[in-house]
């Protein structure tokens, strides 16, 4: 099991808009393609992390189901415009994909 982890860094003042965003994400573009299924999570920095950091967790069983997630997005229109209009509120450059195995 993995668990795929995506980070940004809100720009100061604005991370409740995109936490906002995020959920936004979630309910009208994640629902089509089963985010549910992936036990999505959003979190955000508290101690000993920026305050800034918006993250989200995908539990996914396999690499290739990631895969799979990744291909059913980038199919999808609003995914591409949900970027564009998330991008004003965060800083350029702090997007990061991390895969973790979980050790059980």
């Amino acid at each position: 099991m993995f668990s795929a982890r995506w980070q940004i860094d809100a720009k100061f003042g604005h991370k409740q808009t995109v936490i906002e965003m995020m959920r936004q994400w979630e309910r009208e573009i994640g629902a089509q393609v089963g985010i549910a299924d992936l036990k999505f999570q959003i979190m955000t920095g508290s101690i000993g992390a920026r305050e800034a950091t918006v993250e989200t967790h995908h539990q996914v069983e396999t690499l290739a189901q990631l895969e799979e997630f990744f291909a059913k997005i980038a199919k999808i229109d609003a995914h591409a415009k949900w970027g564009k209009e998330l991008e004003p509120y965060v800083v350029s450059g702090t997007s990061l994909w991390q895969i973790f195995r979980v050790v059980e």
